[in-house]
Order: structure tokens, then sequence, then C-alpha cells
């Protein structure tokens, strides 16, 4: 007997050894075999094409195949072996568990996908219902998300780093055999029952099913979940069931329906005949009329950044570390638009459209050869300062493409009728999208004309590795006093300087202004420092 009972139980620690492999793709039989009349020809064959046995057993799983060499079969017609084989064959129909996908769900506040911060399982591992699989990130908060099931990780979907969208797998997960397991879609809370319909049964042992937005509320509002009835599917609870039990806590009741009192009429002193009183006609009801509300059906897009825009994301980052030092003045440009107006005629004669940005940027010019430290640049640990000899001016351009600044290179050697040529072919370029690499590189110090699409004061961000920036506004025709304190009609322009306040101090900023600002009040003084 002893001898029966250890062959028995070698037979069986065998049998679940080869059942830790993983099964092949055919499903096992669900009808019982008639094992007791020819188990040998029978069931074997059917053990051989169930899902049970590893490719390496392949020897083993044709279609006479000898699973006694397998499992150490000894004999195959008494009665406790017929038993065994009745055993064997209820296992097997048992272990094969479901493989079911667990879905990212609506982790709240319009979150439509999180990035894959952290993965805290890996595949094959086991996981019990509310383990930790992975932490993902929005761009608002971190999020655990936690298992719904029981059973072995198949499949990770994602890699760390990756994006992954809300309603779209995030693993797989062979759950383990039994009743209970449901292939769970993705989670609708539905409205909540009664109260009255449901009573709170609390089992010993059993694990609350609510999702992780469910929890987080109930945790930030101290709740035990174990108090709170649940009316989701199979005892589910519910952000609506959350919310009853917390307005049961604080006494808090939903407004009634507001109302219009009825106020009877104050009693008469004396009460007149009814002959007396006039017929009065009824008056007839106003019918207010039906407004038909339109349907609102757009949607939000979402596109990725690319081109201009995802390098103006890292210039204008890289930006932000600089400290940025302000100032503002006011310029006087009466003597520059009488000017120009003089030379416009002659310009556009030789095919040249002549602007106030000609003018500007050769002043900048002037004023840089007194103030050279405004046309350097630092290198990254801000040890060493580059004295640049060549005067790149770039010009902010609102293009097609988004924001560009080509810069018109050695300034310093130009003329005004020069730069105005070079500005038309960069504006012509720009219209286009034709401008090249050379047009968009090498700057060394900007002028932005934002007063030409409105605005008169502006905070200019420096374009790295540029250490200043200037922003013009818009032409105005304003009063102001002359020097015999009489009032005249003046165009006045204010500018806005930007400077990296690590290398540039607020003096120099200003005295590099006020020449920039003479020379613009003062056109013929600019024919002075001219080469």
């Amino acid at each position: 007997m002893a001898a029966v009972t250890r062959g028995s139980f070698t037979f069986m620690r065998r049998l679940l050894l080869a059942h830790r492999y993983k099964r092949c793709c055919s499903r096992v039989q669900t009808g019982q075999p008639d094992y007791t009349r020819h188990p040998h020809t029978v069931f074997i064959p059917q053990l051989c094409s169930s899902r049970f046995f590893h490719t390496s057993y392949a020897p083993y799983t044709t279609h006479h195949c000898d699973l006694y060499a397998l499992v150490g079969w000894p004999s195959l017609h008494t009665r406790r072996q017929t038993h065994w084989l009745h055993v064997i064959y209820k296992t097997l129909l048992v272990t094969s568990g479901p493989i079911l996908p667990f879905k990212l769900s609506d982790i709240g506040e319009g979150i439509m996908e999180v990035t894959v911060k952290e993965w805290y399982v890996k595949e094959g591992d086991k996981v019990s219902q509310f383990d930790s699989i992975c932490e993902v990130q929005s761009d608002k908060a971190s999020v655990t998300i936690t298992s719904r099931y029981d059973g072995v990780i198949k499949k990770l979907y994602y890699e760390v780093d990756a994006t992954a969208l809300v309603g779209t797998p995030l693993v797989d997960i062979e759950t383990e055999p039994g009743p209970e397991v449901v292939h769970e879609e993705d989670v609708v809370e539905t409205p909540a029952m009664s109260n009255d319909e449901h009573t709170h049964q609390e089992i010993k042992g059993h694990k609350t099913q609510a999702t992780p937005a469910v929890r987080r509320l109930a945790m930030e509002n101290n709740i035990k979940l174990s108090e709170v009835v649940g009316t989701g599917r199979d005892g589910r609870i519910l952000k609506e069931d959350i919310l009853n039990f917390l307005a049961k806590q604080t006494g808090a009741i939903l407004p009634p329906t507001p109302f219009h009192e009825i106020q009877p009429p104050p009693p008469a002193a004396s009460a007149p005949s009814s002959a007396s009183m006039p017929k009065m006609k009824p008056t007839p009801s106003v019918q207010l009329p039906v407004v038909s509300r339109p349907v609102f059906t757009g949607k939000d897009s979402t596109e990725p950044l690319k081109g201009f825009h995802k390098a103006m994301v890292k210039t204008m980052t890289a930006a932000l570390k600089i400290p940025h030092f302000g100032y503002k003045d006011e310029v006087d440009l009466t003597r520059l638009v009488q000017l120009r107006k003089e030379l416009k005629g002659l310009s556009e004669a030789r095919g040249v459209k002549l602007s106030y940005m000609p003018f500007f940027i050769k002043a900048a010019s002037l004023g840089l050869l007194h103030f050279p430290i405004l046309n350097a640049s630092v290198d990254e640990s801000v040890q060493n300062i580059t004295y640049k000899a060549s005067h790149n001016i770039g010009l902010a351009m609102d293009t097609s493409q988004g924001l560009l600044v080509p810069n018109v290179k050695n300034v310093q050697l130009l003329s005004v009728f020069e730069i105005a040529v070079e500005l038309n072919r960069m504006q012509t370029l720009g219209a286009t999208g034709q401008l090249g690499k050379a047009d968009l590189t090498g700057g060394t110090f900007t002028l932005s004309n934002i007063g030409s699409i409105g605005g008169t004061y502006a905070k200019p961000v420096i374009l790295p590795p540029e250490v200043a920036i200037g922003a013009l506004g818009k032409i105005q025709v304003l009063p102001r006093f002359n020097s015999r304190d009489e009032v005249v009609k003046a165009h006045v322009m204010n500018v806005s300087w930007s400077a990296d306040h690590r290398i540039i101090d607020g003096a120099t900023m200003a005295r590099f202004s006020n020449l920039w600002r003479d020379y613009l009040e003062n056109p013929a003084s600019m024919v002075l420092d001219l080469k």
C-alpha cells in the first residue's frame, strides 16, 4: 500500500513539474472521454493534443506518444489508475486561464495620454489584484497603476518613456482559472442606484473593487472603501458612491428645485356685489418663442511640434537661463520721417523699397562701435567673453513658417541703401519660405520690429549666444513740446531693450540707447561716423 501511495505522489509531482512549461496551441477537449474501456487509445491522445507540454517534449506529443515514459505510468487497467486519469483530466481542464488585456483607464482631469516612467513587473511575473504594475506620468501628476486581476504577466506593450494612450492595453495578464474571472472592458461609471436597494455586507477577506481614481478620491477624503456600498458591476465602487457617502457624512443635501411662491391677494375691506364689478376679459397667455440652440461639433486637435516651432522651443528654453535686464525709452523720429520721405522716391527709382529699418540697423551698428560688449557672446560656463568683429544684426521676421530671425552680415561695412537692398532680399525669401541656413545663423545682435504689427512696449527675449536685443514699437503721432515750449506734432516711437545682466550693467545699456536715439533723432549726425 505504501509503495502504491509513493508511486501516486511521484506521478503527481512529475505531472505538476511538466505542467509548469508552456502548453501547445490546441485547446483541451471539453467532452469527458470514456477512459474506462480503452484509456491508452482514447485518453492518452487527448493528453498529447492538449496545451500541456513544452516544445522540448515534442517527441512525446505525437498521436502515438508514450506518455508513460514522461510520467512513469505503471499500468492502466486498475480502478485506482482509472481514478487518477479522471483527476488528471479535470486538472487539465481547469488549468488553462484566459489571457486578458489590461487597458489604461481614464485617470481623470481630461488626460488622454501618459508617459510610462517605470515598470514594477516584467513578463512572467505573477501578480495579485491591486499589485502595482507601473508608474505613469501625465502633464499634471504621477499615477501608480494597479492590477485588476490575479495572474501572470504575459506581455508588456510599452517601453519606459513611451507614450501610452488612454483605452489602449498596457499589459496582457493570463488570469488564474475560476468562474470569478471576468473580462473587464474599460470601466464606465454608471449612475448610482438608490441606497435603499442595497445593504452593506462586509465579507472577510473580500477585496474591494475600485479604480485608482476612485481610491485616490476616497483617500483624499479619509474614507474607508470597506464602509462604502458599491453600486457598480460585481459590487465595484464608483465615483458616485464616494460622493454619496461623503454627502451623508457631512450632511450635505442637494438644493431643491426653485419655485415661485403664489401669494393670495389681501382681503378687501368690503366685498362688492357681483353686479357692480365689471367683467374682466381673460388675459391671453404669452407663449415664449422656442429658440433652437446650435450644436457645437468641433473637436480639439493635437499635433507634434516640428520644424521651426521645435527649434524655437529649444532656443527659448535656453534663453530662460539668462538673467534679463530691461530698459525702455522714447525716440522722436520727426526728422527721420522727413528724411525718409525725401529719399523714398529716389530709392524706389532704383528698385528698392526704403523703410525705417535700414536706419535703425545702421544706427545700432554705429552704437556697437562704441559699446562692443553688446556685440559679444559668452561661453556656457560664463567664464569667457568673445567680442565679435562683424556686426551681423538680425531682424525678427514674422513669416508663414513662424518666427524667423535672419541677419544682415557685416553691417559696419554697408550703407543705408545697401542694408535696404539686403532687407528686401530677405523679406522676399522669407515670404516664400526659402531663407537658407546662411541667412539664419551667425547673428551677433538683434532688433525686433514688433511695431509693424502693433503695440508700443515689449519684453524681448535674448537669442543665445547673443547678449542683447531691442524691440521697436509702432510710430505714433503725439503732441510734444519743442524747444520754444510750443506744442507740436511729433512722430514718437518707443524702444525696449533686454541685455544679459551677467556681463552687461544697466549704465552701459542706457548709454548705448542714448547714442542710438541721438543718431535717429538727428539723422545728419550719422554722416559724421559713416565709413
